[in-house]
């Protein structure tokens, strides 16, 4: 892989990873604009290194609740603490069996295929929408509510449905508080990421060569850097009832790739 390319998927992934806008689908957009020469699905590897890069990026910016909760758990007591880790738990259900009974449909699915992307695109601008025009509550999430937000991330994972718009807007949606909405929708996916890297490790498909090292690390930093900004920059946009802006920019980018799919 080029360095600028790296750079540039690691950019991509960083940020649309939390800004409501799908970081699979942009993926899938790129690859498409630089050509499958220069941006072949690019090796598992590449994809587990953006996305341990995110996922460290999630546990910096939240480390004092990540740190509030490990501490609620070792007291063995019916907490907040405990119950927000089972929430977590309970929300990762739908998305542990569709990863693990459809992982071969899915893949199907990311093979350049942009009109799909662009028709989710617009599915998730409806969500931001829709999310966008709910009004605020101090409501948290239950664990009922939980298992509902882990359907739309099990949804989200295919390409063009945002993962972070698709829970955020289900959980604002049910009438939780959307501060607490999007903390959730940021610590939930942690878990997963985590777990997806280390089934990775184990099945021994991961390769790394001298010449693809320095690329895999200027990925590495260009996605935890901007995932460090965007993940913040969401939290203030989802206080401030700004989705709208994310949905109008879907429909664009949407409307685009459904046209780029027709004529390509």
């Amino acid at each position: 892989m080029e360095i600028i390319d790296a750079i540039i998927l690691g950019v991509i992934q960083g940020l649309t990873e939390f800004l409501p806008v799908s970081s699979s689908g942009h993926l899938e957009l790129g690859k498409a604009i630089l050509g499958d020469k220069s941006l072949p699905e690019e090796s598992l590897l590449f994809t587990v290194v953006l996305h341990f890069a995110t996922a460290l990026s999630t546990i910096v910016v939240f480390r004092k609740d990540i740190l509030q909760i490990l501490k609620g758990l070792f007291q063995f007591k019916k907490n907040e603490e405990t119950m927000f880790s089972l929430r977590i738990v309970v929300s990762m259900i739908p998305a542990v069996l569709i990863g693990l009974f459809f992982e071969e449909q899915l893949e199907k699915l990311f093979g350049g295929n942009i009109m799909f992307v662009g028709f989710m695109l617009l599915i998730t601008a409806i969500l931001l929408w829709l999310a966008d025009k709910a009004k605020d509550t101090n409501k948290i999430v239950s664990t009922p509510n939980a298992f509902i937000i882990g359907i739309a991330q099990a949804i989200a994972m295919l390409p063009g449905i945002s993962r972070s718009g698709a829970t955020i807007s289900t959980s604002v949606l049910l009438g939780n508080d959307k501060t607490k909405a999007a903390r959730f929708s940021f610590l939930m996916v942690i878990p997963l990421i985590f777990g997806k890297i280390a089934k990775d490790l184990l099945s021994g498909d991961l390769n790394i060569s001298s010449e693809s090292s320095f690329p895999l690390i200027l990925g590495f930093l260009a996605a935890f850097i901007s995932g460090l900004f965007a993940c913040t920059w969401m939290i203030s946009l989802v206080k401030k009832s700004k989705l709208s802006y994310f949905a109008l920019y879907c429909i664009v980018v949407g409307i685009i790739a459904i046209i780029f799919g027709f004529i390509k």
